[in-house]
């Protein structure tokens, strides 16, 4: 690593202002200090210096986000050979080679493209790359039907970093979350191939399907579900991730781990995790005392959490710190309102079977003025205090 640092050293002078190849300063500085911690602090204003930096932090998101990876691509095998008969014949191996080869190019071509852009727009401005995109190249393929057309991906990652970021000045200044601007803008902008059966189970032309076999996911099966367990998989299934579904939101035990690696290090914000499921809770909870026959309205409210990407929303959406509250009641607030939006929209409004990605990015229009209000009422509070005092 010391040559390594050592080659960074000494084509700095190449990459300088004035110099030869000038036009990859911000790529020779992106590469350095994601593989070495800068010696450079801020030299003005007041700052709180810590051990980590941005990048740092960005790449435990990332560590975090492995778990259901790792997963997402076995259940896309699993789901695969579920589909045409095979599972049985078919190893370990086999399931999570097949689910890799679907998974990695989607990955590929969200980073490809988005660092790409995040490379260009950092070289026409002359500042540094922003590390935002660590998080939000690894979020996209994440939260993506496996059946989606890489070209799609590439659209949806240009316009999330075009749109959903760098218009707002780049991370740091956008308002929603990039990763679902992304989710938001294919579902709304090619409807045909974001829903359905076909996009949530990888099945290649020639493949046999077996009689009656369906690849929606639990929510958009149950209002027909016959299982007494209210859907069509079993709980365990849910809870483990062997259902279709978006490739890294099935596996709510995947996604616990994620959550204890940000909690542990401090980078995730429990507050927000916790209050989500409070909110999802409390209106499952109110949706079950009116449900009556109403399928989606009866159904527990603990399955709710189980269900869709809830979970994968609370742990790693709903905690993006640049679009989320920043401070402590507001948290508290925000993540709340989520969980009732969430469950809400997917119950009531027939058209979204699943609303954690319209409540998550609703919350992330309003978080600005939940603060607002958390700081005046803060002020007022110290006024009057100050007046009784006086």
């Amino acid at each position: 690593m010391e040559s390594l640092k050592n080659l960074f050293e000494r084509t700095k002078p190449y990459v300088q202002k004035g110099a030869k190849y000038h036009w990859l300063h911000s790529v020779h500085d992106a590469f350095f200090t994601f593989l070495f911690v800068p010696k450079t602090t801020a030299k003005t204003g007041t700052h709180v210096h810590d051990y980590i930096d941005l990048k740092r932090a960005m790449s435990i998101v990332v560590l975090s986000l492995v778990p259901a990876l790792l997963f997402g691509m076995y259940n896309v095998g699993y789901q695969h050979f579920l589909a045409i008969g095979e599972l049985a014949e078919t190893g370990f191996w086999d399931i999570f080679l097949y689910g890799l080869i679907k998974v990695l190019p989607i990955v590929i071509v969200s980073y490809a493209i988005g660092l790409g852009l995040e490379f260009l727009f950092a070289q026409m401005r002359g500042h540094e790359v922003n590390e935002g995109f660590l998080v939000t190249g690894m979020l996209i393929p994440l939260v993506m039907p496996v059946e989606t057309p890489l070209w799609m991906v590439g659209v949806a990652t240009a316009f999330a970093v075009i749109i959903g970021k760098e218009v707002f000045g780049g991370t740091g200044m956008n308002i929603w979350n990039p990763a679902l601007v992304a989710r938001a803008f294919l579902f709304f902008a090619y409807p045909a191939q974001m829903s359905g059966n076909a996009v949530w189970v990888a099945l290649d032309k020639g493949d046999r399907v077996v009689d009656g076999f369906t690849g929606a996911t639990p929510m958009a099966d149950a209002a027909t579900a016959m299982a007494e367990d209210g859907f069509n998989f079993s709980v365990a299934d849910a809870f483990f991730g062997f259902i279709p579904g978006s490739i890294g939101e099935t596996s709510v035990i995947a996604i616990l781990i994620g959550a204890l690696i940000l909690i542990v290090t401090g980078i995730g914000n429990w507050k927000i995790m916790l209050s989500t499921l409070a909110g999802g809770v409390v209106m499952g909870l109110i949706l079950n005392i009116f449900g009556g026959n109403n399928f989606y309205m009866s159904l527990p409210f603990w399955q709710h959490l189980l269900l869709g990407g809830f979970m994968f929303g609370a742990v790693f959406m709903a905690t993006d710190p640049v679009s989320a509250a920043q401070t402590e009641k507001g948290k508290w607030i925000y993540g709340f309102l989520i969980g009732i939006l969430a469950i809400l929209i997917r119950v009531v409004n027939p058209a979204f079977p699943e609303g954690m990605m319209l409540a998550i990015l609703l919350m992330n229009t309003f978080a600005p003025l939940i603060d607002h209000y958390v700081v005046q009422g803060h002020v007022r509070r110290r006024v009057k205090r100050a007046k009784v005092t006086a």
